[in-house]
């Protein structure tokens, strides 16, 4: 029997009877590996695929098979390494395959250019959940990445604040960057366009500034709305994105709205981002949200029991960011007490965060930062660059920015600085310590649990 052919034959059939956005979560890089008899064994990415397809669809891959002349099987399901030749028209990759955007040297006054962001290898297709909400985003992307620059250019994705736009964006950098290690993938805010485009003009390197950006394979643009109302970045993005057009190199764009509703944006760039593909990306239906938590979780090392999935999913509908958010805090909460989590922990830890008072000031954040390190407030205010006093300073530009969303320079302002690229800095360096170090992960949710208490 060959079994590759009768795998895509139950592929076609269970396609047909999925939505698109399951049958891509749940189906996509799945294998049948091998038959022992009676009992077919199909290789499935990780984990939470494999406890989903024995839990839901096991029954409908063993009536799909007997559909295709399998008399009685039976199905086991085996993880299995998903790391493979990149081949165009299947670019879900692996965070393993992928590269890193390098860092690009600039001649540009090097301190100003400290905060660059480069491409975060996390951010893969296959990270990345598939639900009703986002299946038309997630087949743009996957065209643009196995062909950048030749079809939806540019790709504008619009849509709420946590929905993903950031991951699928980058996915498609790090799948351009896993086939030619070569391109030059350029991700950038509009925030940090904006301040490297001022550094230009101060240190008259404004060359370097043009070269770095016309100079990309692919430049993903998060947040273009930021630079709304400021006629002279408008005017370099405008003369940017035409040269990047003009030589068929990929643009992609995020925004919290469509381009017809950005206030404060030229009509010659408004219509540039409308003459390629524009999506919406709705909010995760509650199947999608069941499905982030247990990626996330098993990222984290945690089983996570179905009913505490469930209770997540069904009350926090806001956002991927909220879901995520409510998902570290019990993780955080588990790893600090020694307990397993379960539906008592998953309910306490959603009610503390859901009471949080709305009148939160920043100096109250500042104050709650000094005294968990013990520090002083006015030490955290200063020049002072001892280690004791950078990282209880890092932490409250993270928190300021996560619990009442500051712009960064009204952190820098916060806290004393004059510019801003500190608390860009900052925030990043917080946010990629908070995934991997448990120190950082029990001090922000201890730090929380006496703000909110």
């Amino acid at each position: 029997m060959d079994l590759g052919r009768l795998w895509q034959a139950v592929l076609g059939d269970v396609e047909i009877s999925l939505s698109r956005g399951n049958y891509l979560t749940w189906f996509k890089n799945t294998s049948l590996l091998k038959q022992d008899g009676d009992i077919f064994v199909v290789g499935v990415a990780n984990v939470f695929v494999k406890n989903q397809l024995e839990q839901k669809y096991n029954d409908l891959i063993v009536e799909t098979l007997r559909k295709n002349g399998v008399s009685n099987p039976s199905v086991e399901y085996k993880i299995q390494s998903t790391q493979k030749k990149i081949e165009p028209e299947d670019i879900v990759i692996a965070p393993q395959a992928v590269a890193v955007a390098p860092q690009p040297v600039s001649t540009v006054n090097s301190l100003s250019h400290s905060y660059r962001q480069g491409i975060n290898e996390r951010y893969t297709f296959e990270t990345f959940v598939v639900g009703s909400g986002n299946e038309l985003a997630y087949a743009a992307c996957q065209a643009i990445a196995a062909n950048p620059g030749t079809k939806y250019n540019p790709l504008f994705l619009y849509g709420g604040v946590g929905i993903g736009k950031t991951h699928l964006m980058q996915a498609v950098g790090n799948a351009v960057l896993a086939a030619n290690p070569n391109a030059r993938v350029v991700y950038v805010s509009s925030e940090q366009f904006l301040q490297e485009f001022v550094d230009a003009l101060r240190y008259k390197k404004t060359s370097d500034f043009t070269n770095h950006y016309r100079g990309s394979d692919v430049l993903i643009i998060d947040d273009i709305q930021f630079i709304s109302g400021k006629d002279k970045v408008q005017e370099e993005f405008f003369h940017t994105f035409n040269a990047l057009q003009q030589a068929s190199k990929q643009v992609i764009i995020s925004s919290d709205k469509p381009p017809h509703e950005i206030v404060g944006i030229e009509e010659r760039l408004r219509s540039r981002f409308a003459g390629g593909m524009s999506i919406d990306m709705q909010l995760p239906d509650f199947e999608t949200r069941c499905a982030i938590l247990k990626l996330k979780a098993d990222g984290n090392g945690m089983n996570l029991p179905e009913d505490v999935v469930d209770y997540l999913a069904t009350n926090i509908a806001t956002s991927i960011r909220d879901l995520e958010g409510a998902l570290n805090q019990i993780v955080a909460f588990c790893e600090l007490h020694g307990v397993e989590p379960n539906l008592a922990i998953a309910t306490g830890q959603l009610n503390n965060l859901q009471a949080r008072p709305k009148h939160l000031s920043a100096r109250q954040i500042i104050e709650r930062c000094a005294k968990y390190y013990q520090v002083e407030v006015d030490d955290l205010l200063s020049p002072k660059r001892d280690k004791e006093i950078v990282v209880p300073r890092q932490i409250a530009m993270y928190m300021l920015r996560n619990e009442l969303h500051l712009s960064f320079p009204k952190i820098a302002h916060e806290l004393g600085r004059k510019d801003h690229t500190t608390a860009i800095h900052s925030v990043e360096k917080v946010t990629k310590e908070s995934q991997f170090d448990t120190n950082v992960r029990t001090a922000l949710a201890e730090i929380r649990e006496k703000l909110y208490a």
